[in-house]
Protein backbone atom coordinates (compact mmCIF):
# COMPACT_ATOMS: atom_id res chain seq x y z
CA UNK A 1 0.00 0.00 0.00
CA UNK A 2 2.88 2.35 0.83
CA UNK A 3 4.37 1.77 -2.64
CA UNK A 4 1.08 2.77 -4.29
CA UNK A 5 0.88 5.95 -2.20
CA UNK A 6 4.51 6.81 -3.06
CA UNK A 7 3.91 6.28 -6.78
CA UNK A 8 0.77 8.40 -6.60
CA UNK A 9 2.68 11.13 -4.76
CA UNK A 10 5.57 11.04 -7.26
CA UNK A 11 3.16 11.19 -10.20
CA UNK A 12 1.31 14.09 -8.59
CA UNK A 13 4.54 16.02 -8.08
CA UNK A 14 5.54 15.44 -11.71
CA UNK A 15 2.14 16.62 -12.91
CA UNK A 16 2.29 19.67 -10.65
CA UNK A 17 5.68 20.69 -12.07
CA UNK A 18 4.50 20.11 -15.64
CA UNK A 19 1.24 21.99 -15.22
CA UNK A 20 2.96 24.90 -13.50
CA UNK A 21 4.77 25.45 -16.81
CA UNK A 22 1.94 24.81 -19.27
CA UNK A 23 -1.15 26.14 -17.47
CA UNK A 24 -0.55 29.81 -18.41
CA UNK A 25 0.13 28.90 -22.04
CA UNK A 26 -3.05 26.81 -22.14
CA UNK A 27 -4.97 29.69 -20.55
CA UNK A 28 -3.72 32.02 -23.30
CA UNK A 29 -4.72 29.50 -25.97
CA UNK A 30 -8.16 29.13 -24.39
CA UNK A 31 -8.53 32.92 -24.33
CA UNK A 32 -7.57 33.07 -28.01
CA UNK A 33 -10.04 30.32 -28.91
CA UNK A 34 -12.97 31.67 -26.91
CA UNK A 35 -12.62 35.45 -26.53
CA UNK A 36 -10.12 36.95 -28.98
CA UNK A 37 -12.47 37.13 -31.97
CA UNK A 38 -15.38 38.11 -29.72
CA UNK A 39 -13.53 41.20 -28.48
CA UNK A 40 -11.98 42.12 -31.84
CA UNK A 41 -15.39 41.90 -33.55
CA UNK A 42 -16.86 44.09 -30.82
CA UNK A 43 -14.08 46.63 -31.38
CA UNK A 44 -14.58 46.68 -35.16
CA UNK A 45 -18.28 47.39 -34.66
CA UNK A 46 -17.38 50.47 -32.59
CA UNK A 47 -15.55 52.29 -35.38
CA UNK A 48 -16.87 54.03 -38.43
CA UNK A 49 -13.98 54.14 -40.88
CA UNK A 50 -11.33 55.12 -38.32
CA UNK A 51 -10.63 54.33 -34.70
CA UNK A 52 -11.13 58.04 -34.05
CA UNK A 53 -14.63 58.00 -35.53
CA UNK A 54 -17.06 56.14 -33.26
CA UNK A 55 -20.02 54.38 -34.83
CA UNK A 56 -23.62 54.84 -33.77
CA UNK A 57 -23.43 51.22 -32.63
CA UNK A 58 -20.64 52.13 -30.20
CA UNK A 59 -22.73 55.01 -28.92
CA UNK A 60 -25.70 52.70 -28.38
CA UNK A 61 -23.63 49.89 -26.96
CA UNK A 62 -21.77 51.91 -24.33
CA UNK A 63 -24.24 54.73 -23.60
CA UNK A 64 -27.63 53.26 -24.53
CA UNK A 65 -29.87 55.85 -22.84
CA UNK A 66 -27.88 58.83 -24.16
CA UNK A 67 -27.73 57.31 -27.65
CA UNK A 68 -31.47 56.76 -27.73
CA UNK A 69 -32.11 60.32 -26.53
CA UNK A 70 -29.82 61.66 -29.30
CA UNK A 71 -31.38 59.31 -31.89
CA UNK A 72 -27.98 57.60 -32.24
CA UNK A 73 -26.49 60.76 -33.76
CA UNK A 74 -22.76 60.49 -33.01
CA UNK A 75 -22.33 64.23 -33.53
CA UNK A 76 -24.15 64.57 -30.19
CA UNK A 77 -21.44 62.67 -28.30
CA UNK A 78 -19.84 64.58 -25.44
CA UNK A 79 -16.07 64.71 -25.10
CA UNK A 80 -16.29 62.29 -22.17
CA UNK A 81 -18.38 59.82 -24.21
CA UNK A 82 -15.94 60.06 -27.13
CA UNK A 83 -13.01 59.37 -24.81
CA UNK A 84 -14.73 56.39 -23.18
CA UNK A 85 -15.65 54.88 -26.56
CA UNK A 86 -12.12 55.45 -27.87
CA UNK A 87 -10.52 53.92 -24.76
CA UNK A 88 -12.88 50.94 -24.84
CA UNK A 89 -12.25 50.34 -28.53
CA UNK A 90 -8.48 50.53 -28.12
CA UNK A 91 -8.69 48.21 -25.12
CA UNK A 92 -10.73 45.66 -27.11
CA UNK A 93 -8.02 45.56 -29.76
CA UNK A 94 -4.85 45.80 -27.67
CA UNK A 95 -5.51 43.88 -24.44
CA UNK A 96 -6.55 40.62 -26.16
CA UNK A 97 -3.58 40.87 -28.53
CA UNK A 98 -1.20 41.33 -25.60
CA UNK A 99 -2.67 38.29 -23.86
CA UNK A 100 -2.40 36.04 -26.89
CA UNK A 101 1.19 37.14 -27.54
CA UNK A 102 2.05 36.81 -23.86
CA UNK A 103 3.33 40.39 -23.68
CA UNK A 104 2.78 42.39 -20.48
CA UNK A 105 0.44 39.56 -19.65
CA UNK A 106 -0.28 40.32 -16.02
CA UNK A 107 -1.06 43.96 -16.78
CA UNK A 108 -3.21 42.99 -19.78
CA UNK A 109 -5.08 40.37 -17.72
CA UNK A 110 -5.79 42.93 -15.00
CA UNK A 111 -7.04 45.35 -17.65
CA UNK A 112 -9.27 42.68 -19.19
CA UNK A 113 -10.73 41.76 -15.80
CA UNK A 114 -11.67 45.40 -15.31
CA UNK A 115 -13.02 45.55 -18.85
CA UNK A 116 -15.17 42.43 -18.37
CA UNK A 117 -16.80 43.84 -15.24
CA UNK A 118 -17.36 47.31 -16.71
CA UNK A 119 -18.90 45.55 -19.72
CA UNK A 120 -21.08 43.55 -17.35
CA UNK A 121 -22.16 46.69 -15.51
CA UNK A 122 -23.16 48.33 -18.82
CA UNK A 123 -24.99 45.17 -19.92
CA UNK A 124 -26.99 45.05 -16.70
CA UNK A 125 -27.60 48.74 -15.99
CA UNK A 126 -27.69 50.08 -19.53
CA UNK A 127 -29.23 47.25 -21.54
CA UNK A 128 -31.33 45.57 -18.88
CA UNK A 129 -29.63 42.18 -19.26
CA UNK A 130 -30.34 39.96 -16.28
CA UNK A 131 -27.19 39.30 -14.30
CA UNK A 132 -28.71 36.08 -13.02
CA UNK A 133 -27.48 33.91 -10.21
CA UNK A 134 -24.51 31.61 -10.12
CA UNK A 135 -25.32 28.06 -11.25
CA UNK A 136 -28.61 29.11 -12.89
CA UNK A 137 -28.57 27.85 -16.49
CA UNK A 138 -31.58 30.00 -17.40
CA UNK A 139 -29.58 33.18 -16.75
CA UNK A 140 -25.98 32.59 -17.63
CA UNK A 141 -24.42 36.08 -17.73
CA UNK A 142 -22.88 35.91 -14.27
CA UNK A 143 -21.63 32.34 -14.86
CA UNK A 144 -20.06 33.39 -18.16
CA UNK A 145 -18.33 36.43 -16.70
CA UNK A 146 -17.07 34.50 -13.67
CA UNK A 147 -15.50 31.92 -16.00
CA UNK A 148 -13.88 34.65 -18.10
CA UNK A 149 -12.56 36.27 -14.94
CA UNK A 150 -11.16 32.98 -13.68
CA UNK A 151 -9.32 32.42 -16.96
CA UNK A 152 -7.88 35.94 -16.73
CA UNK A 153 -6.98 35.44 -13.04
CA UNK A 154 -4.85 32.46 -14.03
CA UNK A 155 -2.88 34.78 -16.32
CA UNK A 156 -2.74 37.56 -13.74
CA UNK A 157 -1.42 35.23 -11.04
CA UNK A 158 0.75 32.88 -13.11
CA UNK A 159 1.96 35.15 -15.91
CA UNK A 160 2.23 34.19 -19.55
CA UNK A 161 4.10 30.91 -19.26
CA UNK A 162 7.23 29.67 -21.00
CA UNK A 163 6.04 30.22 -24.59
CA UNK A 164 5.55 33.98 -24.51
CA UNK A 165 7.08 37.31 -25.35
CA UNK A 166 7.22 38.07 -21.62
CA UNK A 167 9.57 35.14 -21.12
CA UNK A 168 11.65 36.10 -24.14
CA UNK A 169 11.95 39.79 -23.24
CA UNK A 170 11.98 39.68 -19.44
CA UNK A 171 14.00 36.57 -18.67
CA UNK A 172 14.92 36.27 -15.02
Amino acid sequence: MTAIIERYSDASETLDRSFDAITPTLARLAFAAVLLVYYWNAAVLKIDGSIFTPSSGAFGQIFPAAAEAALYDVTQLTLFQRLVIFAGTVAEFILPALLVLGLLTRLAALGMIGFVWVQTLVDVSGHGVALGRLFDPAQDLIDQRVLWTFLLLVLLLRGAGPVSLDRLLFRR
